[in-house]
């Protein structure tokens, strides 16, 4: 039977599909609300379909499906099958980063302790996973403070203490740890703190709190003023702790929230979730998209992860976007103000950071792959048929019509190229006129280029400045004939837009994009590159005519003079003796008299 039959028969239910290469290897696993349909697309348009899912569509020789009962229960069980055949065209998760987590050991007297391995063999709980070690720490550090427990790696049993196997340690005598070894605490009374501390790590800081709140009041009544202050005294340290945490004015906020940012093939998520207005979970991943996935299959795919990982989602989930599956018993809100949207704002601040941290580290460790990313992306932004490889930037600089110059810098794979900078003196434009100045460089860079190098053209230049000084540029470029062949934008500092020739309406790029940034970077160099010329043009200007103002003083003495001494400033505070051996008295008194008076 071929595959198209195959494909005929399949049944309209929920499920999961797996294709199949020649050789019998799992390339793609997907899940359906109605496999029927969802499989049946892959082949019935395959015009419809980008590059890399065709090719997918050319390598199935066979499908296999599997019905179950609802949309959920399809995510997770693409997601454990994905897991299980690492399926070369599936979402594919980047995350090999080992989190932190929080282990409540399985013995007879637990130990609460930071762990980076999970083994559930010996009855170990485990909470978490923490995004930052430092907040594991401190909730290490918190439960040491309220409830003293051992941290010592003996193997303590009631028969142990029966037959006083052990002697209490340093941590015991200065109050640290109950003695449990000893027999100084009671089981019962060390698994009340145990539990406590699991109920804190469930996010029921708070009835904890009311707890110790009813105890200290009773312990008052009573007149037991010590296990009152010890009770306010934990009820502080827990309220410290979490006051930190509240991110929510609603304390009684229970969510999960997802959020995501796309980067091309990849996507970056965080995952929050919140516990009575409290974070007490966070979670960032990244997926890599091998074929075409719609941003809601992706958000699926993100869900089923951390389902898979944290068990069953909260009743309310706070999405940026509904994900392309149902979840019974799950309601999935996209929140447009209070709380909620805080909530999800902070989550998308931390997704977007950590696409940041991940190009930042992609940029030390692979710097190939990051230039080459950027470069796409700014093709993208731009509708650019080729890549920018090589691009040029070009700056006017001048100050009320003096010395106008400018600047042309280079950048090749997104980074600058200094070798290949360029500075000009304006020639045939007279006052100050950046549109005219703009057009003479341009045409004189490029009349040149395809005189000397015609095959080292770049693929796009940028302009300092708005619509004036690109159309200026755009007709320099006309001239030469060399329109059709080279896109050139302007880029205005007041809102950082994108002017395009012949489009009346700006582009704005992400501010956060690397397009942006690295556009950014072009013109601030540019910029900084034709100042820095037109300073050291105005202070040899202002040198020479400080000099040669004065009778007697031509060129060559002009040079002794700063050989000598380098500044005019040097030659006005010399000595009247020494300045008069080296030109003579006459002269030396003209110099020190014109100095004095400027």
């Amino acid at each position: 039977m071929t595959v198209k039959e195959k494909i005929a028969l399949l049944p309209h239910s929920p499920g999961v599909y797996r294709y199949y290469d020649a050789g019998g290897t799992v390339i793609y696993v997907g899940k359906a609300k109605d496999l029927h349909k969802r499989v049946a697309q892959y082949f019935v348009s395959p015009e419809r379909l980008n590059t890399k899912t065709r090719l997918l569509v050319s390598k199935i020789a066979d499908v296999q499906y599997s019905v179950v009962d609802t949309e959920s229960d399809a995510l997770l069980l693409e997601n454990n099958l994905i897991k299980q055949y690492k399926p070369r065209y599936n979402i594919l998760l980047k995350d090999s980063k080992t989190y932190p987590w929080i282990c409540v050991s399985g013995e007879e007297f637990p130990k609460v302790f930071i762990t980076r391995r999970i083994d559930r063999s010996k009855g170990n709980r485990y909470f978490g996973p923490y995004s930052s070690a430092l907040h594991a720490r401190a909730l290490i550090g918190l439960f040491s403070e309220i409830y003293p427990l051992r941290t010592c790696n003996l193997k303590i049993t009631s028969d142990a203490i029966l037959r006083k196997k052990f002697r209490p340690c340093l941590d015991f005598h200065i109050g640290k740890c109950k003695g449990c070894c000893t027999g100084a605490i009671s089981r019962e009374e060390y698994d009340a703190g145990i539990d406590e501390i699991v109920a804190i790590l469930q996010g029921k800081a708070g009835e904890i709190v009311k707890k110790y709140r009813e105890r200290m009041l009773a312990a008052s009544e009573s007149l037991d003023f010590e296990e009152a202050q010890a009770c306010k005294e934990k009820m502080d340290l827990l309220n410290r702790h979490y006051a930190k945490s509240i991110v929510s004015s609603v304390s009684d906020t229970d969510a999960d929230v997802f959020s995501l940012v796309f980067d091309g093939h990849e996507a970056y998520g965080n995952f929050l979730r919140i516990r009575s207005g409290a974070i007490i979970q966070s979670l960032n991943l990244g997926f890599r998209m091998n074929i075409e996935e719609s941003q809601e299959s992706v958000l699926s795919a993100f869900i089923a992860e951390i389902e898979d990982r944290f068990g069953s989602l909260s009743k309310e989930v706070i999405v940026p976007f509904n994900p392309d599956v149902e979840i019974e018993g799950v309601t999935f809100r996209i929140p447009v103000r209070g709380d909620k949207l805080a909530l999800l704002e902070l989550s998308a601040k931390n997704a977007k950071e950590f696409h940041f941290n991940s190009l930042k580290q992609k940029e030390h460790t692979n710097p190939d792959e990051f230039h080459a990313s950027v470069v796409e992306d700014l093709r993208k932004a731009l509708g650019m048929s080729v890549a920018p490889v090589h691009i040029e930037c070009f700056d006017n600089s001048n100050i009320q019509g003096t010395n106008p110059v400018a600047s042309c810098v280079v950048f090749r794979n997104a980074e600058p190229s200094k070798a290949d900078y360029r500075k000009f003196k304006i020639k045939t434009v007279i006052g100050a006129n950046d549109f005219a100045s703009m057009k003479e460089v341009v045409n004189r860079r490029y009349s040149r280029m395809l005189d000397e190098a015609p095959d080292d053209l770049p693929q796009l230049i940028v302009i300092d400045g708005g619509k004036g000084q690109l159309d200026a540029a755009w007709q320099a470029l006309a001239e030469l004939g060399l329109t059709d062949k080279l896109t050139v934008v302007g880029l205005a500092k007041r809102l950082e837009e994108v002017i395009r020739v012949g489009d009346p309406y700006p582009l704005f790029i992400d501010r956060n994009s690397q397009a942006l940034k690295v556009l950014q970077h072009i013109r601030d160099e540019a910029h900084r590159f034709g100042i820095t010329f037109h300073r050291n043009l105005r202070s040899k200007a202002q040198i020479k005519s400080a000099l040669r103002e004065i009778k007697g003083v031509g060129d060559k003495t002009e040079q002794r003079l700063l050989l000598h001494y380098g500044s005019v400033a040097r030659i006005a505070a010399a000595p009247d003796a020494e300045l008069a051996a080296f030109v003579g008295p006459e002269l030396a008194a003209r110099i020190k008299e014109r100095l004095t008076e400027k």
